[in-house]
């Protein structure tokens, strides 16, 4: 089930929404859990009980180390020894659980390719909704409390509740505990956060349906010609078109889940902040998939050392967070290939232009207009040959074997099809929409404008306009 769907606004929601507000502020919590493992549950009816048994699993490993620490402190006996022991089977718990659902095919055969013959069985397992997300939820748990920021009291249903929080389950923000663990306490609602959660809600439903999966069309209509059917412009035109739908798919999805927390009482963490007018990648990491970019730095990049030992470590370090940022969105190697990209490019501004990038006003946006649609075409084109192929015409490179050139004409085609469509992507790309929102969120004219968007989503959810979030596959 998606936000986007019929069945959850007008079915799941509804009947979810009015038990939640007729029980008593305490009693929502379990409200909200059984809500929660519900909402997975039509998704996932079989696969559930992995995520049962990842919060068993991990619950009692936090609560024994939390025990460990109590009588530490209480003795003065360290520890630490048998700390380290959980955590580690924690982690091993965790990543090897994410390992098997989502790499071990791909591993299988890159072992084949080696061998040159498949010594290694073909392996298709169904990737569980949510299990990238919902397992850096738990690891930030878990490690946590081996830091010793949370006790660990009490039963299992708030730690569950955190886990399955339906608004951001299967695809985040990727929220800590931390940023939750007082809300839950009560989930207490007042009436303007429902009304600014209705807000923020539309706001993204809109981005999704509206403009994400409209602009959806362009990409696909370039794909189907193929690089051999394409000039170069119109190879740019299509990574931009992925660009913008990659970015109001996933911000919406981002929205809905705020939107969604809000009305419930609790506040989720932002996951963007106008990415596509950053003037540079390292300025595009600190505002695109916020909660994951945290995520990696808190648990990945300081505990390996971070900045501080010198110039190799902080590249190696570098390396592997986006070695292993690429292997999360994907066990393929385009996503390989698009983390080094951005390993690359942050090493390049890290020691050699980030200042020069700075100083000019245009030179960054610039920059960013290419490595921007770049970077999304590596990692939508899954197809290595394909890939290669699309990459060669977008910089001008002959392709093998072509027996002719493509004109203008499909350019001027899509052009006069998609120009108003990519003009509004660019607008509400731009940090001026969202200042307008909040001058005039109190306007009856921005009221009106909500209510129109809302019913004319639904309706093109009901006509089946609507695409699948991107990120579900992540």
């Amino acid at each position: 089930m998606i936000f986007s769907s019929v069945d959850f606004l007008f079915k799941f929601l509804p009947i979810f929404l009015v038990v939640y507000f007729v029980a008593r502020e305490k009693q929502r919590i379990y409200v909200l859990l059984v809500g929660s493992l519900v909402f997975y549950a039509l998704g996932e009816p079989i696969l559930i009980l992995l995520l049962l048994l990842s919060i068993a699993v991990n619950f009692f490993i936090s609560k024994k180390i939390y025990l460990y620490r109590v009588a530490e402190k209480k003795s003065g006996v360290s520890r630490s020894r048998e700390c380290k022991g959980l955590l580690a089977l924690s982690i091993g718990f965790n990543l090897g659980l994410l390992f098997v659902f989502k790499y071990l095919g791909f591993f299988f055969s890159i072992i084949n390719q080696i061998a040159g013959k498949n010594v290694m069985p073909e392996v298709r397992l169904t990737l569980p909704l949510g299990i990238s997300f919902y397992t850096f939820c738990i690891l930030s748990y878990v490690i946590d409390v081996y830091r010793k920021k949370y006790s660990v009291k009490g039963n299992i249903i708030r730690f569950a509740t955190y886990v399955c929080l339906f608004p951001k389950l299967i695809q985040g923000p990727i929220a800590s505990y931390d940023e939750v663990r007082h809300e839950l306490k009560e989930c207490r609602v007042k009436p303007k956060q429902i009304e600014n959660g209705v807000t923020i809600f539309v706001i993204g439903m809109m981005y999704k349906v509206l403009l994400a999966d409209h602009i959806a069309s362009l990409w696909s209509e370039i794909n189907t010609a193929g690089p051999y059917g394409i000039n170069t412009i119109t190879a740019w035109m299509g990574a931009w078109g992925f660009s913008f739908q990659i970015y109001f798919d996933f911000w919406g999805y981002s929205l809905m889940a705020i939107g969604l927390g809000k009305i419930l009482g609790l506040k989720l963490p932002q996951n963007f902040s106008e990415p596509y007018s950053a003037k540079s990648a390292t300025d595009f990491w600190r505002r695109w998939h916020i909660t994951l970019g945290r995520w990696f730095r808190e648990y990945l990049y300081i505990p390996l050392g971070g900045n501080r030992h010198g110039k190799v470590r902080l590249v190696i370090n570098i390396f592997i967070v986006w070695l292993l940022t690429g292997l999360w969105h994907g066990a393929n190697w385009n996503f390989i290939i698009w983390g080094m990209l951005f390993f690359v490019l942050l090493i390049l501004e890290k020691f050699i232009y980030l200042d020069k990038l700075k100083k000019s006003k245009w030179a960054g946006h610039i920059y960013m207009m290419f490595v921007i649609p770049l970077s999304w075409t590596i990692f939508k084109i899954t197809d290595i040959k394909l890939l290669g192929l699309y990459l060669r015409k977008m910089f001008l490179i002959p392709l093998p074997d072509a027996q002719s050139f493509p004109t203008m004409s499909k350019f001027l085609s899509l052009l006069g099809t998609y120009w108003w469509l990519l003009i509004l992507c660019a607008f509400f790309s731009t940090p001026l929409p969202m200042k307008l929102i909040k001058k005039y969120k109190d306007s009856i004219v921005l009221k009106i404008i909500l209510f129109a968007g809302f019913w004319l989503s639904v309706y093109e959810i009901i006509q089946g306009q609507g695409n699948p979030f991107l990120y579900l596959r992540f």
